[in-house]
Formats: structure tokens, C-alpha cells, sequence
């Protein structure tokens, strides 16, 4: 059941595995992603002002990202074809996943009558590190990556 006031997964929580195909078809499995940084990135719609926002300034940070060993991965419910061509059109380094059925929005508590701009950080463990509502700063999300020594997160 859907509700505006739900938060994103909070920090320490696993990331829920996932396997969602990308717009040239390849499937991205979550679970196979382990031992890296990844950065999920759930956004509406391709080729609105915001999205389109966020997903250059990741890329204009591309080598900030990749130098803390991180990946980036932008999901939303379009289609390959849509996918394709926004990556394409913006130049994104990283892949766009299919999510048509909004069923991994769904277990990101991303999910609503659009998804809902959401941006997690998951360690290397498969850990969220950093979760966040809206279009947080490169800045912000470059901070909640660790430095590639110290990616996984520990137990209090």
C-alpha cells in the first residue's frame, strides 16, 4: 500500500537484490554487484528538467565517483527505448535500468503514483549506507561514499 509520509530504507539496512535489464537489454544483477559502491538513483521520468538535472550533474562527477570506487545506476519505470535514447542525448556513463512494473521501486519504498526521487548509497557489504528523499548534491553523495578502503559498513 502506497503512502506519501514513507520514508526511504534506512541506513543499515540490506539492500533489497534485485535484477532489472538496462536499455540495451543487459541485466544488472544487484547481488553480482557486491564488493563495489553502487549508487541507485529512482527517478520519475527520462527527460524532465529534474531528472535530466540529476542524472548530468552525476555524470559531470563521473570521475569523482569512480575515483571512490563507486557506480552509478539510474532506474525508473520508462522503457528501453527511452532509456536509450536520454542516455544517449546526455551522454550518462552509467547505466539506466527498466523498472516497467515499479517493482523494485516498490521495495526501495521509491513507489507511488510516480516513483519518487530517491537516491541510495549501498556498500559493499550490500548495505544502504545513505538514503535520501528528492536530488541531494553531488556533494552530499560524493560524502556519503566511503573511501575504497573503508566501504563496508560496521556493526555498533
Amino acid at each position: 500500500m502506497f503512502s506519501w509520509f514513507e520514508k526511504p530504507l534506512p541506513p543499515g539496512t540490506p539492500a533489497p537484490p534485485f535484477l532489472l535489464p538496462d536499455e540495451e537489454g543487459s541485466v544488472w544483477v544487484l547481488n553480482l554487484n557486491r564488493n563495489k559502491v553502487m549508487v541507485l538513483v529512482f527517478y520519475p521520468a527520462d527527460d524532465t528538467p529534474v531528472c535530466t538535472q540529476q542524472l548530468c550533474e552525476l555524470r559531470d562527477g563521473w570521475d569523482k565517483i569512480k575515483a571512490k570506487g563507486a557506480f552509478v545506476m539510474g532506474i525508473n519505470p520508462g522503457n528501453a527505448d527511452s532509456h536509450r535514447a536520454f542516455k544517449e542525448k546526455h551522454k550518462l556513463p552509467f547505466p539506466v535500468l527498466v523498472d516497467n512494473a515499479k517493482r523494485v521501486a516498490k521495495m526501495y519504498n521509491a513507489s507511488g503514483p510516480l516513483v519518487r526521487r530517491t537516491v541510495y548509497v549501498i556498500g559493499k557489504d550490500g548495505k544502504i549506507l545513505y538514503s535520501k528523499r528528492g536530488k541531494p548534491s553531488l556533494d552530499e553523495i560524493l560524502a556519503a561514499i566511503p573511501e575504497p578502503d573503508q566501504a563496508t559498513t560496521t556493526a555498533a
